[in-house]
């Protein structure tokens, strides 16, 4: 087969090496693509939300397949666009990614199907929005931008002028953009968090092993929202009990109430999950692989990923046994200083050979690109850091040990990963 994988990120590099172990694959392409990635497939000069550019070079190609990995040409409706013209594609479509591109939708959705979830308000005008929260007496608070953010349009307000200026810079300053023209005021939830990921057709539901990610910038959960900073699976505290309370109460019934909905999801579910002293409750969801919890999932995963999209687009989950290693994974994410706000890129990166020849280590690239056979930095986040071992100790110690051998100018990490 061949393939052509969407995006430019850590999780697509993930992806990409994944697909690149199965047999049924002789080729990948990447849109656009990065500096680690390119050792592995053919990267191409088309941006992630280029739906003509996709389309038209996998019908010159004859792609037999495209995974189409971010959140914003899922909702931009790339998975139509391709299906409309008879080529296979691995995503919801459209009117199913309004599950993570909208939160005010999602909130509804819980709402009228009783998924368990934050009590929350909407609004679509700041004057009310800042009434609503003048009127709140419990605080922190959680102000969440309706529409795709990065993963950053989340504000957990610890006071009512926090929470004010958090409505004004995204309903009034526009600091996300569109996707703050409706604002969710939601109540704080209590508890430690879990990502679970799952492989779902329409009719079953497969979870994937569970995950935990590290938003904050800094050691200790401390400063800005990132779209994470390392990840590490399986969750401590996510046990078969807990697995099984939600498949109940939250997988299945978000499937059912899709479908009921008229807007059947195929794809990747995630669910931001947090345990709270009243049970499971949905945070949020994503309509595709998380970054970076598909760098310290998947390299769990014994079975073929593409008989894995295979079964999801032809509504055949039910029929195929999805296997995990028993081992524990963690990626600790090595980002360029100042990240997430202000960074500068294109210092050279060294070291990479060293660390990829540790056992159990593989880096995934995010933010880099590679000129005359050296990689140098180019985003925010820049590598991915993943090691497997017998536990999540092992694990955790072989990854810091690798992380010594790589350097760039201003690099930052953090040392807490994997200890939640």
């Amino acid at each position: 087969m061949k393939i052509l994988v969407v995006g430019g990120g850590g999780r697509e590099h993930a992806l990409v090496w994944k697909i690149s172990q199965s047999p049924l694959v002789d080729k990948i392409y990447c849109a656009p693509g990065n500096g680690g990635i390119s050792d592995l497939a053919e990267c191409i000069p088309v941006k992630a939300m280029d739906i003509e550019g996709v389309v038209k070079f996998s019908k010159e190609k004859g792609i037999d397949m495209v995974m189409v990995a971010p959140d914003d040409p899922l909702a931009a409706g790339m998975v139509d666009a391709l299906e409309n013209e008879g080529i296979r594609a691995f995503g919801p479509r459209k009117n199913a990614a309004v599950i993570e591109g909208s939160k005010a939708f999602s909130k509804e959705l819980m709402k009228k199907y009783n998924i368990p979830t934050a009590k929350y308000a909407t609004f679509t005008n700041s004057t009310e929005a800042i009434e609503y929260l003048s009127n709140q007496n419990s605080y922190p608070i959680v102000v969440k931008a309706d529409g795709l953010a990065l993963g950053k349009g989340v504000v957990i307000a610890g006071s009512f002028e926090e929470a004010r200026d958090a409505v004004n810079s995204m309903m009034n300053d526009k600091v996300f953009g569109e996707a703050g023209n409706c604002v969710v005021i939601e109540e704080f939830m209590k508890g430690p968090e879990v990502s679970v990921l799952a492989f779902t057709d329409g009719k079953t539901v497969v979870p994937m092993v569970s995950a935990q990610d590290h938003k904050r910038a800094l050691d200790n959960d401390q400063g800005l929202n990132t779209g994470g900073m390392g990840a590490f699976s399986p969750s401590k505290i996510y046990t078969p009990e807990l697995a099984s309370i939600c498949m109940k109460t939250i997988f299945k019934p978000t499937i059912d109430a899709m479908n009921a909905e008229n807007r059947k999801f195929k794809g990747v579910l995630y669910f931001g999950l947090m345990l709270t002293d009243e049970g499971p409750k949905v945070l949020e969801y994503n309509a595709r692989f998380g970054d970076p919890e598909t760098q310290a999932v998947l390299p769990r995963l014994k079975t073929d990923l593409i008989e894995i999209f295979n079964a999801v687009i032809d509504e055949k989950l039910s029929e195929i046994k999805i296997e995990w290693m028993d081992k524990a994974a963690v990626c600790i994410i090595l980002a360029s200083g100042g990240y997430p706000q202000k960074y500068q890129t294109g210092y050279e990166i060294s070291g990479l050979n060293e660390a990829a020849k540790l056992p159990d280590i593989t880096v995934f690239h995010a933010g880099t690109k590679k000129e005359n056979g050296k990689y140098y930095t180019a985003g925010g986040r820049v590598l991915g850091v993943t090691a497997t071992g017998a536990t999540a100790d092992i694990a955790i110690s072989k990854a810091y040990e690798a992380v010594k051998s790589i350097s760039f100018e201003k690099m930052h990490y953090r040392r807490d990963i994997g200890r939640k």
